[in-house]
């Protein structure tokens, strides 16, 4: 259980949750830099809060499906040091907060290494994970 530093809602985390090492918020999706090296380390000295600045799909290694797309991610970066992260969207995250900062992000051009950012040609994809259904354009 933690207090959201960004919107200050109490989020609860149980067992039955699929997301082990929780570390954003469902409502705003606003995390804080705890984790240093792999996810769930907790070894971040920064602690500065983590902005989601976009979506993206985690890569896959399968490499008989080469058009295969990964899992939903969020973006995030630190407004304090810079560091931009990958964290996994949880099924309580709020759809309608998820689809309003891939929005935002259509409007944000910024360097992200190796991450792709999702853009507006990705949206039917996007909407089929979120919503488990085809979604015809």
């Amino acid at each position: 259980m933690f207090t959201c530093d960004h919107c200050h809602e109490f989020v609860a985390v149980t067992k039955e949750m699929a997301v082990q090492n929780r570390n954003h918020c469902p409502f705003c999706l606003w995390s804080k830099h705890v984790d240093d090296k792999k996810p769930g380390d907790r070894k971040a000295f920064c602690q500065g809060l983590m902005e989601p600045i976009g979506l993206t799909f985690k890569k896959t290694k399968n490499k008989y499906k080469k058009d295969a797309v990964g899992e939903l991610m969020l973006i995030h970066r630190c407004v304090k040091c810079g560091k931009i992260e990958i964290n996994r969207i949880a099924a309580d995250d709020t759809t309608e907060t998820i689809m309003d900062m891939f929005a935002a992000s259509q409007n944000q051009e910024e360097p992200l290494g190796t991450i792709k950012k999702l853009t507006k040609e990705d949206a039917p994809t996007l909407l089929s994970q979120l919503f488990g259904k085809k979604i015809r354009s």
